[in-house]
């Protein structure tokens, strides 16, 4: 039986440790009852620190190269790179010449960095959030590496809520963190027939005389939380009057399934710069957006009753 639900949702912090400490103290700081992840857990990069002598450092950090030795000034350093979303890895020249002319020696060191850093955010998620008594569902989104699932899903206090349904106190929760495709090629794209019929699969699950909740990574086509950046084919944003241009990019299916059942609630990420809500239907769609790079955790407070939203606040912190 479905009553009062208070809940905070944000999705696409990729890979920034600070941001990643905030969302665990959001519920306590925000007072509600459970966290919702949408997807996007991981990092994009590896910033090599290269000993050029001992003790001493070398790292090119938002385009400048830094010189630091051993100590305060190379662990504040590390931890900038840890908060905008990077992996720090020291290294040696002769090993720098490696991964200079071997692509998959880059490949192969970035994912042990990755994984390593997801296992121990996963733990420190377990500690935090069984402390307070908060339950968390999590998901991979479509910039996360496929091994960023089984990581999630070691978690024995969160849960990996991804194609499943979940109870949370008496809503139905289904979550999905593939995307339809990008130009980047990000590890989880399908198309948009095939999210539409695994996300059919998994809807199907849904008891119809209960109310539900979907976090789904992919925001609903044409809904105003779908606006992305314009790309030329040559990757560049594509400008019209001196402004950048923004075009709807999000998935049909996921649209077309919003409309049909109908759910109270629907969360959304992936498309950074397109922080809003919306009403299809009966439903309220939320995609809260994402400024990880600036250290801030963007996310939404939401209050549910029964089969009705009664109160939503997009919040950054």
């Amino acid at each position: 039986m479905s009553g009062q639900l208070s809940l905070f949702y944000a999705s696409d912090i990729h890979g920034s440790e600070r941001v990643f400490r905030k969302f665990l103290n959001a519920a306590k700081f925000y007072r509600v009852q459970a966290i919702i992840f949408g997807g996007d857990l991981t990092g994009k990069a590896m910033i090599p620190f290269v000993e050029i002598s001992p003790g001493v450092y070398e790292a090119e950090v938002s385009g400048t190269v830094q010189v630091v030795s051993d100590g305060t000034a190379l662990a504040e350093l590390e931890q900038f790179v840890r908060d905008t979303g990077s992996y720090p890895y020291r290294t040696t020249p002769e090993e720098m010449a490696a991964l200079q002319s071997n692509p998959r020696l880059v490949t192969e060191i970035f994912n042990r960095a990755m994984a390593k850093t997801a296992e121990k955010w996963v733990t420190l998620a377990d500690q935090r959030l069984r402390q307070a008594g908060i339950p968390a569902l999590m998901m991979p989104g479509n910039d996360d590496e496929p091994e960023v699932k089984k990581i999630l899903a070691q978690g024995d206090w969160i849960t990996d809520a991804e194609d499943k349904v979940v109870d949370l106190n008496g809503y139905q929760v289904i979550s999905f963190g593939w995307a339809t495709t990008t130009p980047w090629h990000s590890p989880r794209e399908i198309s948009d027939t095939e999210l539409g019929t695994r996300l059919d699969a998994l809807a199907a699950q849904l008891d119809p005389d209960e109310p539900a909740i979907f976090n789904f990574h992919d925001p609903p086509a044409r809904s105003g939380l779908d606006m992305a950046y314009a790309m030329t084919s040559d990757m560049k944003v594509e400008m019209a009057g001196g402004q950048p241009m923004l075009a709807p990019v999000g998935s049909t299916s996921v649209r077309r399934l919003i409309e049909l059942v109908q759910p109270v609630l629907s969360l959304h990420g992936h498309i950074h710069e397109s922080r809003a809500a919306r009403k299809i239907g009966r439903t309220v769609a939320i995609n809260p957006g994402s400024a990880y790079t600036e250290g801030l955790l963007q996310g939404v407070i939401v209050t549910i009753n029964g089969r009705k939203v009664t109160a939503q606040q997009l919040v950054t912190g």
